[in-house]
């Protein structure tokens, strides 16, 4: 797949900004919704995942109805910074079904990730499990969510 941004004619637009809001839709909704022909919506659909523009659908779980009640944005500095220590780490952290997001960054940290838990000793388990006993964390600091004003998974497009 090309990293490439691919290019985007009005029905794209049309078609991945409904189904950001809802993929639930069924392609006979959906097509009425952008006002295409069923067989039109179904090819562009199809192409749009195939060219890597839709990765995956999937259904946004409230994270108070399933108990993982505690977010935390956490800044992680390595002692080594070298592509294989960065990507050991990436690794580690992305087998943590707690760990939502993980990111590099620059400048300040290596890295930041958003984790979700159910409540402080969880986090704390999560810290001991990824931060405390890998050898190559220097440093950790976390913030902890008081209140979540904005969760949008979309990309206006």
């Amino acid at each position: 797949m090309s990293t490439e941004p691919h290019v985007l004619d009005e029905l794209d637009r049309r078609i991945l900004n409904t189904l950001q809001i809802d993929a639930s839709h069924t392609n006979a909704e959906l097509a009425e919704l952008v006002h295409v022909s069923q067989p039109t919506c179904l090819r562009r659909v199809k192409q749009l995942t195939e060219n890597g523009v839709i990765e995956r659908q999937v259904a946004i779980v409230s994270p108070d109805k399933v108990g993982a009640r505690l977010t935390a944005i956490v800044e992680i500095t390595l002692d080594v910074q070298a592509a294989d220590r960065m990507e050991e780490f990436e690794r580690v952290v992305a087998e943590d079904a707690a760990v939502l997001q993980c990111y590099r960054v620059a400048p300040g940290p290596d890295f930041v990730l958003v984790v979700q838990v159910a409540d402080m000793p969880a986090y704390h388990a999560l810290a001991h499990r990824l931060f405390t006993t890998h050898k190559n964390v220097r440093n950790v600091k976390a913030y902890f969510s008081t209140f979540r004003s904005k969760f949008e998974t979309r990309i206006v497009v």
